[in-house]
């Protein structure tokens, strides 16, 4: 059996969910000391777990994603066909040379129906570059993380292929997990970074937002029949607020496997660019995660 792949989700940014998949990262490289670890950071818009993992960048990749619209001036007549077909608005007559046509680079979706349109055969599809990927040596392991760049789509594509590029590396490492680090929300990314997981963990926090947020990615997990499980972060904050994450994942059959209190030695540990569970490993926040984590491999590998 390959490695299993455990994902790390939260319903919105904030909720300590990078800072826990790095206290996780770090408990298993201790506890499997032998075999090199394999991470992903997902969140390609707004990636951070290199922040606390403090990895080695390698040369950068590029990940090219969809194409954008090229119209050759030699063979286009002006007829316009192209602006007929074009839903995004993308296509107007040059403004130098109204007998021919350009593409607004902003406007084009790259959805390639003007290259059917055309009667010329003058426009193609250019592949365009839309991030880097980046195969990182951290003192815990390989994390495969990336950059989308600012204004462009296919985030879920780019989680895809961090996730491919993980998958490949861990086949000779003999690791027994891959810890997935997924992006908040529940949108296309969210999805990527989820489907085909063996299991997911959900970080939670006390408050009306919070349990919202808790029943949009459970349902997404639901969706996907992936094995979830629960913590709340900062637990101890709202007393109340936490019974009724509690209550809620009762009523869903939603194992809570931990509540890690509100410690100021998260954020300390942050400004040093470790985990919590490497800088300070003897704090609350520390040993609730350590729980968290030895429920969580017997769940997943028991």
């Amino acid at each position: 059996m390959g490695a299993r792949q455990l994902v790390v989700l939260s319903g919105k940014g904030g909720t300590g969910k990078t800072s826990i998949s790095a206290a996780l990262a770090h408990l298993g490289a201790s506890a499997n000391g032998r075999y090199e670890q394999v991470f992903v950071d997902a969140d390609v818009d707004a990636a951070n777990l290199s922040l606390v993992l403090n990895p080695k960048i390698d040369q950068p990749n590029a990940f090219m994603g969809g194409g954008q619209a090229f119209i050759d001036a030699d063979l286009c007549i002006g007829c316009g066909m192209c602006a007929t077909v074009c839903r995004y608005d993308a296509l107007f007559p040059d403004p130098k040379n109204d007998l021919v046509y350009w593409v607004d680079p902003i406007a084009c979706d790259g959805c390639a129906a003007c290259v059917y349109a055309c009667p010329q055969g003058a426009i193609s599809m250019v592949p365009q570059q839309e991030g880097v990927w980046f195969e990182s040596q951290t003192r815990w392991g390989k994390l495969f993380h990336a950059e989308l760049f600012p204004g462009r789509e296919n985030s879920g594509k780019l989680v895809t292929l961090l996730r491919q590029k993980a998958k490949l590396a861990v086949a000779g490492l003999h690791a027994p997990v891959i810890i997935i680090d997924g992006p908040p929300g529940i949108g296309c990314p969210v999805i990527s970074a989820c489907s085909g997981a063996d299991m997911g963990l959900i970080v939670s926090e006390p408050g009306r937002m919070g349990l919202h947020d808790l029943e949009r990615v459970l349902g997404v997990m639901q969706h996907f029949k992936i094995p979830t499980l629960l913590c709340i972060n900062k637990a101890d904050i709202s007393p109340q607020s936490t019974q009724a994450i509690r209550d809620f994942a009762e009523a869903q059959g939603v194992e809570v496997v931990g509540e890690i209190p509100f410690d100021m030695h998260v954020p300390l540990a942050m400004v040093k660019a470790e985990p919590v569970t490497a800088s300070f490993p003897e704090c609350d926040a520390a040993r609730a995660i350590s729980l968290v984590w030895q429920k969580v491999m017997e769940r997943l590998l028991g």
